[in-house]
Formats: C-alpha cells, structure tokens, sequence
C-alpha cells in the first residue's frame, strides 16, 4: 500500500486522483484549501486550510505530515483565466503565477523530507505551457506560468534524482471541471475520473531511470 498525497483535493481533478488512491487501497491524503468535507466517513485523512501560495501555510501542511512518509505527491492545485491583450491585469498574473509555478516548488520543497527512496512526483500542469505547441497564442497568464512550472519540474527532476525520487510533469487534458465551466464544449470535455485514471497511471509507470517527461494523461509525450 502507497501513501498518496493530492494537492488541491478540494474539487476537480485533483478530488477524482483522490478517489483513485482510496479505491485501490492506498492511503489517500487530501490537501485542501477549504475543509474537505467532501471526504467525510471516506476513510480518506485532510489537511484543510492548506493555500499553497502563503508560506505559512505550507509549513502548517509540513507540520501535519511530519513524520509521514509519502511515495506518491501530485501537485494539481491551479488556475486560469484569458486574459485580453491591453488589458492585462498584471497583479491577477502575479497571483497566478504564485498559485501555478510557485505554489509547487513551496509544495514539493516543503515535503522533499517526506519522500520515500523510490518516490514519484507529479505536477498537474498544462499542454498550454508548452512553447512548442502553442499555436494560437493568448491565455498569456496561463501559459507562462504553466511553461514555468514545467520549468520547475526539470529542476526537481535534477534536485531529487539522486534520492531515488522521479519527477513527471503531466497534462490532464480538456477536463470537464469548475475552472472550464462555461466553455464551448464542455459537456463533451473529458470527466475528471477518466483524467485523473490517465494521470495516475502515468505516475505508476515512473521509475527511477525515467527521464524528465512531459506527458499528457493518455501517454502522449509532449513537446517542451
């Protein structure tokens, strides 16, 4: 049995990961922004109040797993808006790229002694942040931050390695979720329980001689 902590588990994708950890027998921590009430009588252990753009707050999520050896950690909080040329909201882009790129690194740094000899890694970000895919431009504070976490994912990849731990960075796909409401389309985007499925088999196939990848939840390898 592995010990699975979720990032984000409030809703979404990142609730259905947690579905997918509990259902299968493993230990399922859901880190959640709100209480977490969803997870109630579910056999599943939340740390609420976690908002992983707040130092604090991160050490408070560091201090409830002290002692916690985690072999599983995927960090899906985030967020998105498009955002019109020449009317940018430069202080709204800071937070996002707080919650996107930054929110990670206090995330994974926070718990790096956590991590079991063996452990994986995997950050939830987007095909959006690849520049070698972007092939209509727009959604400027989505696609910088996410190309900065992607960024970020090669620097643990570096950082953990040589600790047994493997780092993946993972796109879930066009999810049917509360932050893509309203979009053309959506009652025939992809449901969170069959992206958070792909995602999570993604990471079970990661082991120590991986090399850093960028994948989408199908398997696709992914341009940088």
């Amino acid at each position: 049995m592995a010990t699975a902590v979720v990032i984000g588990a409030d809703r979404g994708i990142a609730a259905a990961l947690v579905d997918v950890y509990r259902e299968r027998g493993d230990e399922a921590i859901a880190v959640c922004l709100g209480e977490g009430e969803a997870w109630a009588g579910k056999g599943v252990r939340v740390v609420a109040g976690v908002d992983v753009t707040d130092d604090a707050s991160v050490a408070k999520l560091a201090a409830a797993l002290a002692g916690t050896s985690v072999d599983i950690l995927v960090h899906v909080a985030g967020v998105g808006a498009l955002d019109r040329w020449g009317e940018f909201d430069f202080d709204r882009m800071l937070r996002h790229y707080d919650l996107n790129a930054l929110g990670p690194l206090r995330v994974v740094s926070a718990l790096a002694g956590n991590l079991s000899t063996g452990g994986r890694v995997g950050i939830v970000t987007s095909r959006m942040g690849s520049i070698g895919d972007n092939g209509s431009g727009r959604m400027y504070s989505y696609r910088m931050s996410k190309a900065a976490a992607n960024m970020l994912g090669v620097n643990l990849y570096h950082e953990l390695r040589p600790r047994g731990v493997s780092v993946m960075l993972l796109h879930p796909g066009t999810v049917a979720t509360q932050m893509t409401h309203g979009a053309k389309g959506w009652d025939q985007m992809t449901k969170p329980a069959e992206a958070a499925a792909g995602l999570a088999a993604q990471l079970d196939a990661l082991g120590p001689d991986t090399p850093v990848e960028f994948r989408h939840a199908d398997g696709t390898l992914l341009p940088w």
